[in-house]
């Protein structure tokens, strides 16, 4: 017996001792990504769209929540059912209802990892899956109450299944390939444009045509389903998309990826510092991928085996970059023709297959050491701003839970004006507020102004007779005006709207229980 056990030690030892080094660059990236999304989780108060989710759409039954859906929402059903069963459990705080994006964006990490092993090997998979735990997009719509992280995981988990399909097409990874897709389509619809060049280079590949056919099948089928949905839906709330500029909207899309969603105060020379290693680490990998077989001869690398392994990284490449374009560039021509919902946002997955080729160019074998170094000084970068969003007010979303908290509790002679996209976060804070009908006045005695800056001139003069100021506040860049009259007073719904102290579009907020007069 004591001569068997150190055996059967050594041979355990043996086993798990090569898996372990295999594993661990993983396992700390997935750490890593953990660390950043959930840490942080309740640090910003909710926004716009994560409070319309709350306030508007979730009801105590998965019907009425799906019904208002149809009719508020443009996303596919599979996020509400997540967040209905979410609420259901947890509650709808902020940390509960972020928690189901998180996990997504940290999941994201390993399929990512998957992704660009089977593309090139394990350098690239180790960039790749630093990139995407570390870049700031990623975080941040892992950090969101809505389904851009759901759409993030999804779209990556359908890329690996088609690259696994395409090398080896038996009809259990055609299946997968199908279930992934399937669902990346519930997530959102912008998953057609990335699943386009899949299902085409499946199709157009002889040896997988035929097992393809069942998959495809199976995935024209959802998205008819999904038809009658788009239409009843009909791009609600999508208006902002046209009011930002196309160019604008296309300049955003490499900001976001370098600099995240909230990096325009950083400015372009962030963005610069960013790109630069990027575009450093690309053109040498280029160079290096495509260069004569004697120059690699001459750096002591065999030809046949740096011509097989290029060749496999090349065709990795090539799929990658597919998948990439087709996702920007089929939106893009959409809007030239008049379909316009090309927003930066739309093309968060998007950034997964353009995460992979950058990895498979920057990390290539045929780059050494110094592809590494370039893909470190990227890595780097993106967590340097990553943790800055986390230091820096100024990079987060708008603080509607402090301004909630400075306003105070909501009597009934009280009227609060705010921009549009305070309205929800205000009713989800300062629970019972409605929106004043139009036409109609209100018996106030304080009168709350709340927005962004830039300010209006009159910014300071009492929107009805009677009121003075008597409270300036800046909360994380959120301005508050509080006007008090010392006798409750009638204001009309349209002296309100006058009043308001930024020119973005206003809305009017009361008391449920106010004195409203015709």
């Amino acid at each position: 017996m004591s001569t068997v056990a150190p055996a059967a030690r050594a041979a355990h030892g043996g086993a798990w001792g090569p898996r372990l080094v295999r594993w661990w660059p993983l396992a700390l990236l997935t750490l890593l990504a953990a660390v950043l999304r959930l840490s942080t989780l309740h640090l910003q108060s909710f926004w716009y769209d994560e409070a319309f989710t709350v306030v508007r759409d979730l009801h105590p039954s998965l019907g009425a929540t799906l019904r208002s859906m149809v009719h508020t929402e443009n996303t596919p059903p599979l996020w509400y059912l997540i967040t209905w069963a979410d609420s259901r459990v947890l509650g709808t705080g902020e940390v509960a209802l972020r928690l189901p994006s998180a996990v997504c964006g940290i999941a994201t990490v390993p399929v990512a990892w998957a992704i660009a092993h089977e593309l090139s090997g394990r350098r690239a998979a180790t960039l790749c899956a630093a990139m995407v735990a570390a870049n700031p997009l990623f975080v941040w719509y892992s950090q969101e109450a809505r389904a851009y992280g759901l759409f993030m995981l999804t779209a990556a988990l359908a890329m690996l299944c088609f690259v696994r399909a395409a090398r080896e097409p038996t009809p259990a990874r055609m299946a997968l390939f199908a279930l992934t897709g399937a669902l990346a389509l519930l997530s959102q619809y912008f998953a057609v444009f990335l699943l386009v060049p899949m299902v085409l280079w499946l199709m157009c590949s002889r040896r997988s045509r035929r097992a393809a056919l069942p998959a495809v099948a199976a995935l024209a089928l959802v998205g008819l389903a999904l038809i009658p949905l788009v239409l009843a839906q009909g791009g609600h709330g999508t208006q902002w998309i046209g009011q930002w500029p196309l160019i604008g909207r296309v300049e955003a899309i490499p900001q976001y990826y370098l600099s995240g969603y909230s990096g325009a105060p950083l400015g372009h020379g962030v963005e610069l510092l960013v790109a630069l290693p990027i575009l450093a680490g690309l053109a040498f990998g280029v160079w290096r991928m495509w260069e004569p077989p004697a120059a690699a001869r001459r750096r002591g690398t065999d030809a046949l085996d740096a011509q097989g392994s290029l060749a496999q990284e090349r065709r990795g490449l090539l799929m990658a970059a597919l998948i990439a374009l087709a996702g920007v560039l089929i939106p893009l021509a959409m809007a030239l023709a008049g379909a316009d919902y090309l927003a930066p946002r739309n093309l968060l997955a998007a950034m997964i297959p353009v995460t992979v080729a950058i990895a498979l160019v920057v990390a290539s074998p045929s780059t050494g050491r110094a592809g590494m170094v370039l893909g470190a000084l990227v890595v780097l970068a993106a967590l340097a701003i990553s943790v800055d969003v986390d230091l820096s007010p100024r990079l987060r979303r708008g603080n509607w839970r402090a301004v909630a908290r400075a306003l105070g509790p909501v009597g009934p002679l009280r009227a609060i004006t705010t921009v549009e996209l305070g309205e929800t976060p205000l009713q989800y804070y300062l629970r019972g507020l409605r929106n004043l009908p139009a036409r109609t006045r209100v018996l106030v005695s304080e009168i709350d102004e709340t927005g962004y800056p830039p300010l209006r001139r009159s910014a300071r003069e009492p929107p009805a007779p009677g009121f003075r100021l008597t409270a300036r506040l800046d909360i994380d860049g959120l301005i508050v005006y509080r006007f008090v009259s010392s006798v409750p007073r009638f204001v009309s719904e349209a002296s309100l709207r006058r009043g308001v102290i930024t020119p973005a579009r206003p809305e009017v907020l009361v008391p449920a229980r106010a004195r409203l007069s015709a």
